[in-house]
């Protein structure tokens, strides 16, 4: 029996119990849908990460891609196989336009639907993941020609698309970037430069692949208001299929922690070793217009960050499963009040704090995973909203929401899995349980599509405070109106709706109290506490509206949430007050801190 990876019983309540999908169905473009498509998807999504995905995990783990001596990749040809399954399953495709071939799924199923793959293989699942973060960008901003040539073959599986943004002298410091993109008489550019920690930057799993790059025009801006966007292909499509090969080299391979399976890569672009043309220069094609780059980047970026998050629930969830599992069958010890030492060992569960370090893990993950598909179902309603004022207001929360969506799960999903270690005990520390890869594979994830410092300024000195504040005003507002819900139902739902105000009218407050220094670097300075509070005040209303969607309902399921929600209350919120006292000091700490002190 292969190890669980995550709980269709847990997806089928948030989606269809709580966010009531099937109701997307009545909106035009999701109209061919109904709860069975849905379904059929989600069973066909298990399915397959089960049986080819799952399968293969501490293998591509013990056997990292490879370069030979003819500068190409090598895989271990189950990860092409695992790909190949899933590119005929039309999961690519999932969420795009009936007329590009897509299924036009919405959103939060097709979420739901990598969900399963990430769990099961972070590695492998990589490459469609980054697909379709460049396809979407291209189907946005590209034109219709672009659309043809290159989101066609990504769809269908025979290319597969990248994002090269960092340099090795420029990390998250995009302005700092030196990639140049001369323009060519011909309307394309030629580009020259190197990016660095390239995911998916070269391999052999498919005809081609399909590189968006930020590069500066000469004479245009400075900083980033210069970075203009390209796509450069690594074979150069011609009338006949593919045609030369571009100038686009691959330099080496980065080792990594975890992720293993993944190639990552540090590249060349233009430096002479192919001559497309007869001429040096990555051959590339300015996407929309001239210095507007990084604004069509952050379209692929910001979906990347929720899938970012995605990904770290996805190995939070796993590892708790696979804990769960573990303290049910492992016997070890005895009850606390049991004294004869010749009466049998229990189940690990049956240890109080084991039952509290599950209890978290649930807690985590299942919190977490809420809100991906929460924003994912945003996103849906964004972009079928009946009118403009109703698509404004979902961006609006959904942007307020990313950072958090990003960075919670990346931190508390992170150390479920450091939980989960600790429940196998020692074993957990061996690489004969999978507990120690999901952890080094989810330690990514607070780094990935920018480290929580980046989601904290973010958070805190853009989001909660543009359009005057509308952003953090509607966050309120929202999480207001479900705080009177669980008022009016009473119970335990009150209770927790007494503790939930207080907390958010408390960072509503110290947020105003922050900016009214009036200094941005006292404001700032503890950005990323403001971030781990906010997340949890996040985390804790995402708990109160499953507590409201379990009513009164019976069974070990509903009784399992209830209990997690409690946890969180009782042992999570209140993680907040410390922190948001903190924050209303006004604390210099960590800005006073002269460098030549450490």
């Amino acid at each position: 029996m292969p190890a669980p990876v995550l709980s269709r019983r847990d997806l089928d309540f948030l989606l269809y119990e709580w966010l009531d999908v099937t109701a997307l169905t009545a909106r035009k473009r999701f109209a061919e849908h109904s709860r069975e498509t849905f379904d059929a998807v989600l069973d066909l999504s298990a399915e397959m990460a089960t049986k080819h995905f799952a399968t293969h995990n501490k293998l591509a783990d013990a056997n990292e891609p490879h370069m030979l001596p003819d500068g190409t990749v090598e895989t271990i040809p189950e990860v092409k196989a695992a790909l190949e399954v899933f590119a005929r399953a039309g999961l690519i495709a999932g969420q795009f336009d009936e007329s590009l071939g897509g299924m036009q799924l919405p959103t939060v199923l097709a979420r739901a639907s990598m969900a399963w793959f990430q769990a099961a293989n972070a590695s492998t699942s990589s490459y469609p993941f980054l697909t379709i973060g460049n396809a979407n960008l291209i189907v946005a901003h590209g034109n219709a020609e672009q659309v043809d040539t290159y989101v066609r073959p990504m769809l269908e599986g025979r290319w597969f698309g990248t994002m090269c943004l960092s340099e090795p002298q420029a990390g998250s410091s995009l302005a700092d970037i030196t990639t140049r993109a001369v323009p060519q008489d011909d309307g394309s550019f030629r580009l020259t430069g190197t990016k660095m920690w390239i995911s998916g930057g070269d391999h052999e799993l498919t005809e081609n692949i399909v590189h968006l790059v930020l590069a500066k025009i000469p004479g245009g801006p400075a900083g980033v208001k210069g970075i203009s966007l390209f796509i450069v292909p690594k074979v150069l499509p011609d009338v006949a299929g593919l045609g030369e090969r571009n100038d686009v080299t691959l330099v080496g391979l980065n080792h990594k922690m975890g992720n293993r399976g993944t190639t990552n890569t540090l590249l060349n672009f233009g430096d002479g070793t192919h001559t497309p043309g007869g001429q040096a220069g990555a051959v590339g094609y300015l996407v929309g217009e001239p210095h507007k780059g990084l604004s069509y980047m952050f379209h692929m970026m910001n979906e990347a960050r929720i899938g970012v998050g995605f990904l770290a629930i996805s190995l939070g969830y796993a590892g708790y499963l696979q804990s769960v599992e573990y303290a049910r069958t492992r016997s070890q010890g005895r009850a606390a009040g049991d004294k004869d030492p010749t009466s049998p060992p229990v189940p690990l569960i049956r240890h109080t704090d084991i039952r509290r370090m599950l209890l978290a893990q649930k807690a985590y993950v299942e919190g977490a995973l809420a809100l991906g598909l929460y924003c994912s179902k945003l996103v849906d309603e964004q972009v079928t909203a009946d009118d403009e004022d109703a698509a404004a207001r979902t961006t609006l929360l959904l942007d307020v929401l990313t950072p958090i969506a990003k960075s919670w799960p990346s931190q508390w999903c992170l150390e479920a899995n450091s939980l989960a270690i600790q429940v196998h005990g020692g074993y957990g520390y061996t690489r004969d349980y999978d507990v120690e890869q999901f952890y080094r594979d989810n330690r990514l994830n607070p780094i990935h599509e920018g480290t929580h410092g980046i989601q904290g300024l973010d958070l805190l000195g853009r989001k909660v405070i543009m359009n005057g504040g509308a952003g953090l005003a509607l966050l309120a507002e929202t999480v207001g109106a479900t705080i009177d819900r669980a008022v009016a139902a009473g119970g335990d739902a009150a209770d927790h709706a007494g503790e939930l105000r207080a907390a958010l009218e408390r960072i509503v407050a110290t947020t105003a109290r922050l900016w009214g220094t009036g200094n941005p670097s006292v404001a700032l300075a503890n950005s990323s506490i403001y971030l781990e509070s906010m997340g949890h005040i996040v985390i804790a209303w995402i708990w109160l509206e499953q507590l409201l969607a379990v009513g009164d309902q019976d069974g070990a399921f509903y009784d399992g949430k209830r209990q997690a929600a409690r946890y969180f209350y009782r042992f999570e919120l209140p993680r907040t007050g410390s922190q948001l006292d903190l924050l209303d000091s006004l604390d210099r700490t960590t800005l006073d801190m002269d460098p030549d002190w450490f």
